[in-house]
């Protein structure tokens, strides 16, 4: 009984010593601020590691991208001779990125490009794998796109005398050309046209063009094929199919000794002519090969025509110039409408002088066949030297505007382009400072315009033809 009584009150006294030591550990507070301050570091430790990491995976996805975006476009570019794919590699290659896979896919056709390029990268993490992520892949993907859809073109040459000084015509030859070359894809469905517009004094519309804007016959002489426009004809960009438009005179301002006239006002040679809407590349090179220098400067009258032959007004023209067999069949109903989102309207027009004052003879003077006979032969001053007494010379002739009013109309007809969503690039190669500042009011913006000196022509030209060439980064 002893021994029982014992071993109870032994037992008892082991449980109030457990549950005292219970209360003393639960009221001991030394130390607790350390386990705090280490789990508060632990956490910080985490939070740096993963900002660490995730800036290391956006720095490489940053600079992967931006590689990749410039290499597809540098690789779209139809100008680039080399295979895209060799272009992608070289961009990661310069930029240290050549260990990479890089996907590259090309879609190409006659008169488009297409780049797709994708690649990855994988980054070791440095502090997260502590949470069990031990790479992050940093993805780059891109396309971009040269693709020059339909197109519509009016390159207006000046030819004038002033071209043949200083080796500009010759300039002018090899400019242009690299420019058909550059903008003139040999497309099967037509995207592309251009029309030539030589001008000096007047512009040579050619019999097919100007036969079907004389109305009733009215046509005077068939040694050359200009029309003289009134100065609200260059309000508009349009080419009326109902007006009694006048041809122009066919006569020479000189007082050179040869018959018949050979530098008339009215350019009559064959490559003198207007050429309306053509893709075909060779053609038009070698029409800009036989350009020679000749006569005065009316750069109005050649921004008339640039534009009327962008302007939807011609389309009956046209249409009638193909079924002549004189315009591709590609450009059936062309001009497109201005306001058709799939069509770009360019007129690029270059000169190396100024508007002057333009002259007529008196009507009394140039009425009958006999008298346009007779101007076809005699230069107007030779023959007023010589046959006409000083005091009475002055009644063969009037002057039709002057070189302020040309620049009036200039002025009007570059307005209603830019007005009708026409894209309007112009150049003035060695041109004064007047001529510099009438071009440069005539072009879409500061930026459309160049004034050039030398061999520098061809670089404007290049300029203007990566322009219409627009490249596009598509996504």
């Amino acid at each position: 009984m002893k021994n029982l009584i014992t071993a109870g009150a032994e037992k008892e006294q082991a449980q109030k010593g457990a549950i005292g030591r219970l209360k003393r550990f639960a009221e001991e507070t030394e130390g607790n601020l350390i386990l705090f301050a280490l789990f508060l570091l632990v956490c910080m430790c985490m939070a740096v590691g993963i900002g660490i990491d995730v800036m290391r995976f956006e720095m490489t996805r940053t600079k992967l991208q931006n590689t990749l975006d410039r290499a597809v476009l540098a690789a779209a570019d139809m100008d680039q001779t080399l295979d895209p794919e060799e272009v992608v590699a070289d961009y990661f290659s310069r930029a240290g990125l050549g260990d990479f896979n890089i996907d590259v896919t090309v879609d190409e056709g006659l008169n488009y490009r297409n780049v797709q390029a994708t690649t990855e990268a994988e980054i070791k993490t440095l502090l997260m794998r502590m949470v069990g992520v031990k790479t992050f892949t940093a993805p780059a993907s891109g396309t971009a796109e040269e693709r020059v859809s339909n197109v519509e073109i009016s390159l207006v040459l000046d030819i004038s005398g002033s071209m043949g000084s200083n080796h500009k015509i010759n300039n002018l030859r090899s400019a242009a050309k690299d420019f058909v070359d550059s903008v003139v894809v040999d497309d099967a469905d037509g995207q592309i046209s251009l029309s030539l517009v030589p001008y000096t004094a007047q512009v040579n519309a050619g019999p097919n063009i100007f036969n079907q804007l004389q109305k009733n016959n009215n046509g005077r002489h068939s040694y050359s094929h200009c029309i003289d426009f009134d100065s609200s004809d260059f309000d508009t960009t349009t080419i009326s199919m109902t007006k009694n438009y006048q041809q122009m005179q066919h006569f020479e301002w000189s007082s050179e000794n040869y018959r018949p006239i050979r530098n008339p006002g009215c350019p009559m040679r064959d490559y003198e002519r207007i050429v309306a809407l053509s893709k075909n590349t060779a053609e038009l090179k070698d029409t800009i090969d036989d350009y020679r220098a000749r006569a005065n400067t009316a750069i109005h009258i050649g921004m008339k025509w640039g534009t009327a032959l962008l302007d939807p007004s011609m389309r009956t023209i046209v249409n009638n110039l193909r079924a002549a067999n004189v315009v591709d069949d590609a450009f059936i109903d062309r001009p497109a409408d201005y306001d058709d989102d799939e069509t770009l309207k360019v007129v690029v027009l270059m000169t190396d002088g100024e508007n002057v004052d333009t002259y007529r003879i008196q009507s009394w003077a140039y009425n009958s066949n006999s008298e346009y006979a007779h101007w076809d032969k005699y230069p107007l001053w030779y023959y007023l030297y010589r046959y006409v007494n000083s005091r009475n010379r002055s009644q063969y002739y009037y002057r039709k505007y002057s070189a302020s009013q040309a620049d009036t109309m200039l002025d009007n007809i570059c307005t209603a382009a830019k007005s009708a969503g026409i894209t309007v690039f112009t150049i003035g190669f060695e041109v004064t400072n007047h001529s510099a500042g009438v071009m440069q009011d005539c072009a879409s913006s500061p930026s459309h315009f160049f004034r050039v000196e030398g061999t520098e022509i061809s670089e404007a030209f290049s300029a203007i033809a990566r322009q219409i060439n627009q490249l596009r980064l598509l996504n």
